[in-house]
């Protein structure tokens, strides 16, 4: 749009509609997809890491009462092709069900189908299972050891995955630099524990040959891999995206599932549905994240400025490969975070263990090689003798220099960092928190300030996927958006994916309204199903405001060209000399205007009246390519993600050393996504973001005892952040529009999680750095702090006695 002209709805404080249904309860998950004679289905899963089935019985679950089926995963496997993996890895196989072996605790064994979920639950538990125990490893690094078990004997190695990159003068800089550092960070596997688990529901007619899926879904391709699995064509699936997700946040995958309850329906003649419970889901819901070991090595001056970095990105992906790997790849689009690192050299590697399967995780990757960055530029500062804010300043990438170019490939749209950081400093009153932290360490509490900048890569484009695998050649990342008004003048448009909380029905009325000059509120949006949608590529990667949003604008566009071409006709003049104003077109040299309701009128009942080759009714649709995203990587080097939003955390915590339970104190985060197209939305993203970090940062963890079992199943062990450890957090606004979407606006779906275990993490680090301690590790728990602190102090208090 011309950028001289106001925006009427964009960036405004109106509601979000999606809210209204929620808050009154009227949202419509699987949960609340009443099919009639509906069958439920429950697991048996297995309690080794690594085992051969040796045999399975069910005999005496089907004499349970209302039960219909167990499904073995031999039997299974017959039927059905194995699960897609992202990496050309065709021995490591997968199926929804275990074939054969075992390879991690909680892997599903048998799917026992009954009439009700308890039933089911009942029956599950009488399956016997023999099962002949098996080497496993659980470690990354003895993992990647040639001796260890391998996880699938096929494939020979537990290693999935070994790429080295090198963009720039990477020895020269290293060699020439008169500094170097090196450490060890690692980021613990937790997850996005969504309120809702998986869910879905399937029914096949035989009759039609259509499987029918209603699902809690965030992920592209998914009927696309339903289809490839169950070997029949993809027009013969229907997935219903009128269905609510109950927070996704990218674990929701769920072809697993699906498989399963759609296997079942088919053999069946009946309707299934598969509802994980907490279990389910905690320990085989394919919903665990990245679980990562980072070597970083940098090279600097002696004024702090960062010329180079290695990095060594170590990830245990679990037992299968599935997508996981490709949360290397992300991060590679923005390997230099805000900073003019002019060289880095990156090795990506990804080893199988006996863990459950790793899946996609908000952010992709890139919260955890964000704390890698973000620690390097803590320990740069150190070792200087900077403060930290200045450090930052010096290393940033100026406003001045966008587009910038990164070693790795990609274009930075846009930034002002340094703008960005003056305002939140500004804000908290910098100096002011400094004495803060002084007075509470000197009233005998630890305290500290942590500071994270960072990026959130937008656009969601696939080209990670071809840099990691040369077979992958996909260019198109797409997605769609159709307008049209019905012949009394009502605007119904559709978005073809399911909601997951990020507000696509208000952005999408809001784009459409912008350009049309109507109320949103008087726009219809829609999900049709699979069968009848255009292409879309799901909300992930943070994508949506972009894509979504500049589909609804371009197909808007067209609209609005078109009914200004119509008008042109009737007014016999030039389509340039009509002007467009409310839903209104006049000619001002003849004073002639044509309403909105009289446009409808033409267009639907009055072909004698259209331009010639125009086609009646007012629809329109466009399909939006991702910005910049059109070619494939060359010499292992790319532009990935279209634009790239900023934010900058500045934390401040105290926590008795005894107890060791930190407080936040003060939060600010800075936060640049270009134009806001919903200022509910932005805020909520970021909000929860900080959220999810501060649970990453401080009490989430997946942990495994060396017997391979897993530590927290429950909410009673793995542990989410609560009222009590979330603060109030002040969000400082900057707007960097982008040059390459519709109003400047970048994404924010990632927001608050990409920089806030980094913040954390510094804010404790500052906090007992005069002790002579660090920790390395997310999460830093509570125990860790507080036995650190003691074995430190624990030679005084010999003295003393």
């Amino acid at each position: 749009m011309n950028p001289t002209i106001p925006l009427k709805f964009v960036s405004s404080n109106r509601r979000v509609r999606e809210d209204r249904r929620f808050v009154a309860g009227q949202g419509r998950y699987v949960a609340d997809i009443a099919l009639e004679g509906l069958l439920h289905v429950a697991v048996v899963p297995s309690q080794y890491p690594a085992a051969r089935i040796v045999s399975i019985n069910s005999i005496e679950a089907m004499k349970m009462p209302g039960v219909h089926y167990a499904l073995t995963g031999e039997e299974l496997a017959k039927a059905v092709d194995p699960l897609m993996n992202g990496l050309e890895t065709p021995n490591v196989r997968r199926y929804p069900l275990a074939v054969g072996q075992v390879r991690y605790v909680g892997e599903w064994v048998v799917a026992v189908v009954a009439e009700t979920r308890a039933q089911a639950e009942d029956a599950a538990e009488k399956v016997r299972v023999e099962y002949e125990p098996l080497p496993y490893v659980i470690d990354a690094e003895e993992a990647l050891d040639p001796s260890s078990p391998p996880v699938h004997p096929p494939h020979g190695s537990n290693l999935l995955l070994d790429k080295t990159f090198v963009w720039g003068e990477v020895d020269k800089h290293f060699a020439e630099s008169p500094r170097h550092l090196s450490f060890r960070v690692v980021w613990g596997r937790s997850s996005t524990v969504p309120i809702e688990t998986f869910g879905v529901a399937a029914k096949w007619d035989p009759w039609r040959e259509m499987l029918d899926v209603w699902a809690s879904i965030q992920m592209p391709k998914y009927s696309d891999q339903i289809a490839r699995s169950l070997r029949i064509p993809l027009n013969n699936v229907r997935v219903h995206q009128d269905v609510d997700v109950g927070g996704s946040y990218g674990v929701k995958r769920g072809i697993k599932q699906t498989v399963i309850v759609a296997h079942l329906a088919r053999v069946l003649g009946r309707p299934v549905r598969l509802i994980e419970d907490r279990l389910d889901n905690m320990r085989a819901g394919d919903a665990h994240g990245p679980d990562r070991i980072f070597d970083v090595e940098v090279a600097f001056n002696d004024d702090g400025i960062v010329k180079s970095m290695k990095m060594r990105a170590l990830d245990n992906v679990g037992a299968y490969a599935g997508r996981s790997p490709f949360q290397l790849g992300k991060p590679i689009g923005a390997i230099v975070g805000p900073y003019k690192i002019q060289s880095v050299q990156y090795r990506a590697i990804a080893v199988t263990s006996n863990k459950a399967a790793q899946e996609a995780v908000r952010g992709f990757g890139q919260a955890p090689t964000n704390y890698a960055i973000e620690t390097a530029i803590d320990k740069v500062a150190a070792a200087v003798g900077l403060d930290r804010i200045e450090i930052r300043r010096r290393n940033f990438i100026r406003s001045d220099e966008f587009p910038y170019l990164i070693p790795s490939g990609t274009h930075y749209d846009s930034g002002d960092y340094h703008a960005v950081v003056a305002k939140v400093l500004a804000h908290a009153d910098y100096e002011a928190l400094k004495l803060e932290r002084d007075a509470l360490r000197a009233a005998g509490l630890c305290a500290g300030i942590g500071i994270a900048a960072c990026l959130e890569p937008s656009g969601g484009n696939s080209s990670f996927e071809p840099l990691l695998n040369e077979r992958n050649t996909t260019t198109t990342w797409m997605d769609s958006c159709r307008i049209n008004v019905d012949g009394l003048g009502f605007v119904t448009a559709t978005i073809h994916t399911t909601s997951a909380g990020q507000g696509h029905e208000t952005l999408a009325a809001t784009v459409i309204g912008e350009v049309l000059e109507i109320d949103p509120d008087l726009i219809r949006i829609v999900r049709p199903d699979t069968l009848s949608s255009l292409p879309s590529n799901s909300p992930v990667g943070s994508r949506m405001a972009i894509m979504l949003g500049g589909a609804a604008f371009h197909a808007a566009q067209k609209l609005k060209a078109k009914m200004m071409r119509l008008a042109a006709h009737q007014f016999g003049c030039a389509e340039k000399d009509v002007r467009y104003e409310n839903g209104t077109i006049s000619h001002q040299a003849s004073n002639r205007k044509l309403a909105w309701t009289e446009h409808v009128n033409i267009a639907h009942r009055n072909f004698h009246l259209l331009p010639e080759g125009m086609e009646p009714g007012l629809e329109v649709t466009h399909v939006m390519q991702v910005p910049t995203g059109t070619k494939l990587p060359e010499n292992g080097r790319v532009q990935m993600y279209p634009c790239h939003s900023f934010e900058f955390h500045l934390v401040l915590i105290a926590f008795d050393p005894q107890i060791g339970k930190p407080q936040i104190r003060r939060y600010v985060i800075g936060h640049d996504c270009g134009t806001v197209i919903n200022p509910h939305i932005v805020k909520g993203m970021t909000l929860g973001g900080i959220a999810h970090g501060i649970g990453a940062a401080l009490l989430e963890e997946f942990v495994y005892d060396a017997e391979g079992q897993m530590l927290t199943q429950s909410f009673m062990d793995y542990l989410l952040p609560s009222s009590h450890e979330v603060p109030h957090v002040e969000i400082v606004h900057h707007c960097t529009p982008s040059p390459f979407t519709v109003f400047g606006q970048k994404g924010s779906g990632e927001s608050g999680y990409l920089g806030s275990p980094a913040a954390i993490s510094g804010a404790i680090n500052d906090a007992v750095a005069s002790l002579g301690i660090s920790f390395s590790k997310l999460p830093i728990r509570i125990a860790a702090i507080s036995d650190a602190i003691a074995a430190v102090k624990a030679p005084e208090v010999k003295v003393r006695t």
